[in-house]
């Protein structure tokens, strides 16, 4: 096995090969002054399992995906045995369908380039919605964070705690995650006017004077959770609201928005790099080992079931 990490994210890719117990591998990483992305691998791949490690950071999303692209197509090219692709955040996942005319399905163009570019495997994390895995025709684990963040809580022991979606569409997400910390669960129904803009409509459960654990797969620009908190504390609920989503996207007013809302804590991974110190309340949990689990059971031919079950 050689594992390779793209420029998005170096730091995740370390803490993953020293779960592995194995070195980075050395692949040369640069743009030209034209703009194009350059990758060489300065090690021989020939005959190897190679895992590239690349997720899509705030800000440089298509340059992320341009590189990840030409690292499948080098490794191709250089006769490696399989190509791994691991991408804990998945970008363009929130343009799976069409939802307007004239709109492409962007998350199935990035699946069809990943295969062309010869990824043989992806690894993922929280996928927006489970019918991205259908746009591929190569195996896919579309991994989930939701034990990693239940250990977390459960260890808080939160009284009267009431798991919220804030939305239909991670309602049964975040049912998963009520039911593996014996919680009550809450859903949101808000509609959306146009993208990145929300109106809040109304709750379904109780939540009266309980702690509320608002759970989703991402936090971009905050402003549907920062809705979400303000209905429920509206609607009765502990002032003491908890987030947690998988991917902290943080774009554009996000941390402005987390700084004036005051959770009692966000709790997010490390799928896309964070300061830890953003703003008060930020929790950050290493998400390394999980993958790092997975990668060995492929690695050795193991099945992962008893992961996904976990």
């Amino acid at each position: 096995m050689k594992l390779f990490a793209g420029s998005s994210h170096l730091k995740l890719a370390e803490h993953i090969a020293k779960e592995l117990g194995v070195d980075l591998g050395k692949v040369k990483l640069k743009n030209f002054s034209s703009g194009e992305r350059y990758v060489k691998y300065e090690q021989s791949v020939r005959g190897q399992d190679v895992w590239i490690v690349q997720t899509a950071g705030t800000g440089s999303v298509n340059e992320d995906l341009m590189e990840l692209f030409l690292m499948c197509q080098a490794a191709k090219l250089s006769f490696a045995k399989t190509i791994h692709v691991v991408i804990p955040y998945f970008p363009y996942a929130r343009q799976d369908r069409i939802a307007e005319p004239r709109e492409p399905i962007s998350s199935k163009l990035v699946a069809t380039l990943l295969e062309q570019s010869g990824a043989n495997h992806v690894m993922t994390l929280n996928l927006h919605s489970d019918q991205i895995q259908g746009f591929f025709s190569i195996p896919v684990d579309a991994l989930e964070a939701r034990t990693v963040f239940a250990k977390y809580i459960l260890e808080k022991k939160l009284e009267n705690a009431v798991v919220v979606s804030p939305d239909e569409g991670g309602a049964k997400r975040a049912k998963k995650f009520a039911d593996l910390i014996d919680a009550d669960l809450a859903i949101i129904h808000k509609s959306r006017p146009s993208h990145q803009e929300v109106e809040m409509m109304e709750l379904v459960g109780d939540i009266k004077g309980k702690t509320c654990i608002i759970f989703d797969d991402m936090i971009d620009t905050a402003g549907s959770l920062c809705a979400a908190k303000e209905a429920l504390i509206e609607a009765g609920a502990n002032p003491d609201v908890y987030a947690i989503a998988t991917h902290s996207i943080f774009s554009g007013p996000a941390i402005e928005r987390l700084k004036k809302a005051a959770f009692k804590e966000v709790i997010v991974t490390d799928t896309i790099a964070t300061d830890p110190k953003a703003f008060e309340g930020l929790t950050i949990v290493p998400i390394a080992p999980l993958l790092a689990e997975v990668i060995q059971s492929v690695d050795k031919g193991e099945s992962v079931t008893k992961i996904y079950d976990k």
